[in-house]
């Protein structure tokens, strides 16, 4: 066990792990910085927890070393407390905007790929003699490899509806998506080096296509970076967030016992007319 861990762990790998956690913190960071959810898709959190949670049901049974077992504890702890935070966490769950992240996650994402992993599970023939709970782990981690490689959809299809994207959310889409590319120099590393590697074909394919939805918005973070602007994944989107004058607000009717926040911002398309329906306040 000691030899397997030690070939299987090398610098890609390491960057890979380092660069998920990056990701994850930075997602965090910007939630308690910023105190709001703008911008940030609740359903690709939650569909990232349930790959952590169906994947790694072996916490339970077999025991891969203390670096393996810490990553694992670390990312379903992390990323169930950033679906807390947006959920329940005041002033930020106020913000988070379910009109816009209306991504529908569970009939094109969560569905198809439990169908996916259960032909994939039952035509390879893996669980063949299994007992039944092991079994189960096996097409729950086949589902998991599914489900990951398009858990980023969500998030990728709210910032497009984004004029401009915030740093710290194109930093957290970038390191996400540079942990996946990592991993795929890892494997091919070990394929070429590791003596008897065990090639998980669905797990390539898998990889290779979460790194495909990733390749226009590294080209827009990379040339954002470049010029020292801000970020436009797209130059698609023509919503944004501008800040508003609340004392101004004030002076309307019944609007004093409402507004007793110095920092609102309205959330609305670039150039709307005043009284567009399209534009809502919202505190922050």
């Amino acid at each position: 066990d000691i030899i397997y861990y030690a070939m299987s762990m090398n610098i890609f790998r390491l960057c890979g792990d380092m660069s998920h956690l990056l990701s994850i913190i930075l997602l965090l960071r910007r939630l308690i910085i910023a105190r709001n959810a703008q911008g940030i898709s609740l359903r690709s959190q939650e569909l990232y927890l349930l790959v952590f949670a169906t994947r790694y049901t072996d916490l339970f049974t077999t025991y891969y070393g203390l670096y393996n077992s810490t990553w694992k504890v670390l990312y379903i702890f992390l990323t169930a407390g950033t679906v807390y935070v947006i959920r329940r966490r005041e002033p930020i769950c106020s913000t988070y905007d379910k009109e816009q992240d209306n991504f529908r996650h569970v009939e094109f994402l969560v569905l198809p790929c439990l169908v996916l992993a259960t032909l994939c599970h039952f035509i390879s023939g893996e669980g063949y003699g299994l007992p039944l709970f092991i079994n189960l782990q096996e097409l729950l981690w086949v589902f998991s490899i599914c489900l990951e490689s398009v858990a980023i959809l969500p998030q990728l299809s709210l910032l497009r509806r984004y004029r401009v994207v915030e740093n710290l959310t194109g930093n957290y889409v970038f390191f996400r998506g540079l942990y996946r590319l990592l991993y795929i120099t890892n494997w091919i590393y070990r394929a070429h080096y590791e003596p008897g590697y065990r090639h998980h074909y669905l797990v390539y394919i898998c990889g290779c296509l979460q790194v495909i939805w990733y390749i226009e918005f590294f080209y827009y973070w990379i040339v954002s970076k470049r010029e020292g602007r801000a970020l436009s994944y797209g130059g698609e989107g023509d919503t944004e967030y501008y800040d508003c004058d609340v004392n101004e607000l004030r002076n309307y009717d019944n609007s004093s016992s409402l507004i007793d926040n110095t920092n609102i911002r309205m959330r609305g398309k670039t150039g709307a007319p005043d009284g567009d329906e399209t534009q809502q306040f919202i505190l922050v």
